[in-house]
């Protein structure tokens, strides 16, 4: 009767906690890496966030628009195993709104590649939706983007 306890105990301690809903809704950004400002996700967004993708958006075709890398991994190249490998999320949930913390390698053994995301989050319809996103590394915030010029 011990043993199957000490297996089942053996089995939970070896699985990675869970962070919970509001970092599951900001782990899609990294499983793997997506472009944030696809149309197609525009749903996960609420302002100020998707107001600066969708002003993104009206790029000319063939011109850069004010968003030209990844905001999930605040850079334009990485290396996605690495990413996988060495994500982690934390959250902090208060009511209706929600901070979470992403940090992870772009680059396996380059320490310069550390990154640290926050993702605030609000509750709309019972839905965690990415509200902004900012980079503790570089020190950058999305809602501060001018897209309109």
């Amino acid at each position: 009767m011990r043993l199957p306890a000490l297996v089942a105990i053996a089995l939970l301690l070896s699985v990675p906690a869970l962070a919970g809903p509001a970092s599951d809704a900001v782990r899609l950004f990294y499983s793997p890496p997506v472009f944030e400002g696809d149309p197609a996700l525009r749903g996960r967004f609420v302002d100020p966030a998707r107001k600066i993708f969708e002003a993104n958006d009206k790029t000319p075709e063939g011109e850069i628009g004010c968003i030209d890398f990844g905001v999930a991994v605040d850079a334009q190249d990485y290396d996605e195993a690495e990413i996988a490998r060495t994500l982690e999320l934390s959250e902090k949930i208060s009511t209706d709104t929600a901070e979470v913390t992403a940090t992870f390698r772009l680059f396996p053994n380059e320490d310069e590649s550390r990154r640290e995301i926050l993702w605030s989050l609000a509750k709309v319809g019972g839905d965690w939706k990415v509200s902004d996103v900012a980079s503790l590394t570089n020190d950058w915030r999305l809602s501060t983007f001018d897209c309109d010029e």
